[in-house]
């Protein structure tokens, strides 16, 4: 039977002040516990249909089931998404060295459990308790020199490959997913975000929004902060509460 109702969503998605198309894509599903944001491969053609696609696949999935079926279902979808990008369409688009790949960051909730799954730099936040969370751990270049060579974000950032992903869908022949589960309380907010958008806003930022009354007035408050930055990216939010 579908998931009861308990959950409130709002979702948005902005080209930003840079970019002349949309490569992100969303997917606000509270009737399925179910919300998604993919953010196409900047400089990959066709980052937009792989970020559609995975969307539309997972919009598709059964909602009967238990909440662990449910969460093998998604992540089984992902993996012939990974499949599907990897094979024809690279084949489609004439070029063998052309890559057709997306982030993805799904949230998945039923009762108090939570599971959060994602491949890339898109991000899952949570704020409880007037604290803000990132659930996700960011697949980048940047993430790893911090964890492998113990520098700093700083120094990270300046590596000029940075912002280079070293997981997405379709991007190899193996996708590696990674899954946080959670237990939920009463107050929880979630944020589903592609990178345009955390990257113009501080912590506080984020975290002030959050506490925002209710998911429109958080989308408000995230989108026009970040559309007074330098917005180079398109920007895609997810806001989910009780």
């Amino acid at each position: 039977m579908p998931v009861a109702n308990r959950w409130c969503s709002a979702a948005r998605t902005d080209t930003g002040k840079v970019r002349t198309r949309n490569e992100d894509a969303f997917l606000d599903c509270p009737e399925q516990g179910l919300w998604v944001v993919a953010d196409g491969m900047g400089g990959y053609q066709g980052g937009d249909i792989a970020s559609q696609m995975i969307v539309a696949g997972l919009a598709e999935l059964p909602t009967q089931g238990s909440f662990d079926k449910r969460l093998n279902d998604l992540r089984q979808c992902l993996h012939w998404l990974n499949r599907r990008l990897g094979q024809e369409l690279t084949i489609t688009a004439g070029q063998q060295d052309s890559i057709i790949g997306s982030t993805v960051v799904a949230l998945m909730l039923e009762g108090n459990r939570a599971a959060c799954v994602w491949a890339g730099d898109s991000r899952c936040y949570l704020w409880r308790g007037q604290r803000l969370y990132q659930l996700s751990k960011d697949h980048s270049l940047q993430q790893q020199l911090i964890d492998e060579q113990q520098m700093s974000i700083e120094q990270a950032q300046a590596h000029p490959g940075a912002t280079a992903l070293t997981r997405a869908v379709g991007a190899s022949e193996h996708l590696a997913l990674a899954v946080l589960e959670l237990t939920v309380y009463p107050s929880d907010v979630f944020l589903l975000c592609s990178d345009g958008l955390y990257q113009g806003l501080s912590c506080d930022a984020l975290g002030n929004a959050l506490n925002l009354a209710s998911p429109q007035l958080t989308l408000k408050g995230l989108f026009d902060r970040a559309l007074r930055g330098l917005a180079r990216d398109n920007l895609t939010a997810v806001v989910i509460r009780q």
